[in-house]
């Protein structure tokens, strides 16, 4: 199992000193500093106008990251496609898969912040639509040999050919999945899968069942299953002190930054986004003692291993840790990093070694 960098630039909170351009220049330094430490990957979350997190630009960041690396792979967490132009999406990642080597793993979702479309005067109501047809012209763009034309519901071009194409063939494609139709996209597509574990044990009880239902819905659609993925808030503690911070940092972060951003009003929310109701109703509730393993590392090393070894178990190729959350320091969060590496990390098979080493 592998492990990358993965942040959703959160800062939206009450009373909060944390300058949004300092947070970005840290966000990407740590990114910096995981390909150092032999992380596999880095995951650099999209959010608009202060509503969750204030990284606008992942590709831009990215870019400036393969400059300033050479192992670690590059992906969006996620782009939120519905508020692009799919060509203009094709062309950016095609372009930085060239220039890092092929570093490129594309990641996308719809997002679930209305705020973040208004302003771009994109339906919200009509997202799952939107995405579904983004996602299948942008994979025909990076896949076609010639020029193509499109006559769909949201999106119309003839005579298409992007320039440069990405140099993997094919570049590796994965959906963020908070619901079942996006999972039954990533299947129906042959693109690997992301989850928030917190999300998969509201949903569907856990990450084996998102697991089971993921490869029985390829399956369906006479797809070879991808990679499968999921994306974990760390912290560690050695005392009742840090884990009573570490705790209330996790919460801070539901109460100010998610709750605000989910749709949680049944009146308002779209038909495709009613699963969000139950989760909100159950973070208003959320206590520091109810922070499980559905929803956070934390704790030692030694837990926090055992923990990744059920994922392990589960079928997930790869583990994204969320450590910058909550306001947490960024000189605690790159020595809980590299902790992670030197006493987790080496309990699992995987390049990371070699990384290291190297």
């Amino acid at each position: 199992m592998e492990f990358g960098y993965f942040t959703l630039s959160d800062n939206h909170y009450a009373d909060n000193p944390r300058d949004a351009n300092q947070f970005v220049s840290d966000i990407t330094a740590e990114a910096i500093y995981a390909d150092r430490l032999g992380m596999h990957s880095a995951w650099i979350g999209e959010h608009h106008f202060n509503s969750l997190g204030v990284l606008s630009s992942p590709e831009l960041v990215l870019t400036y990251v393969a400059a300033n690396t050479k192992h670690i792979r590059l992906a969006p967490a996620v782009n939120v496609t519905p508020l692009h132009h799919p060509i203009r999406v094709a062309e950016q990642w095609a372009t930085l898969d060239l220039l890092s080597g092929g570093r490129v793993d594309f990641a996308s979702g719809r997002g679930y912040d209305s705020r973040e479309y208004a302003p771009f005067k994109v339906s919200f109501a009509d997202n799952q639509s939107i995405f579904e047809e983004g996602m299948e012209v942008l994979r025909t763009l990076w896949s076609a040999e010639g020029r193509i034309s499109h006559h769909g519901k949201h999106y119309q071009f003839d005579d298409v050919r992007i320039t440069p194409k990405p140099i993997q063939k094919p570049l590796p494609v994965y959906i963020g999945s908070f619901s079942k139709p996006s999972i039954e996209l990533a299947a129906r597509l042959g693109c690997g899968l992301i989850v928030a574990p917190f999300a998969a044990a509201m949903s569907y009880g856990g990450l084996r069942q998102v697991a089971d239902l993921y490869h029985e819905t390829c399956a369906k659609h006479g797809q070879k299953p991808q990679r499968l993925m999921c994306s974990y808030f760390t912290h560690f503690y050695d005392n009742k002190a840090q884990e009573d911070a570490a705790r209330a940092r996790q919460i801070r972060y539901y109460k100010e930054c998610v709750i605000p951003a989910f749709p949680g009003d049944p009146a308002t929310a779209p038909p495709s986004y009613r699963y969000f109701i139950a989760m909100v109703e159950r973070l208003h509730k959320v206590r520091p003692e109810d922070l499980t393993e559905n929803s956070v590392l934390l704790g030692s090393s030694a837990h926090i291993t055992e923990v990744l070894k059920k994922v392990e178990d589960a079928g997930f190729a790869e583990v994204i840790l969320y450590f910058n959350v909550g306001m947490k320091p960024h000189a605690q969060v790159k020595e809980e990093m590299d902790r992670f590496m030197r006493e987790v990390a080496p309990a699992f098979e995987g390049k990371h070694k070699e990384r290291r080493a190297a």
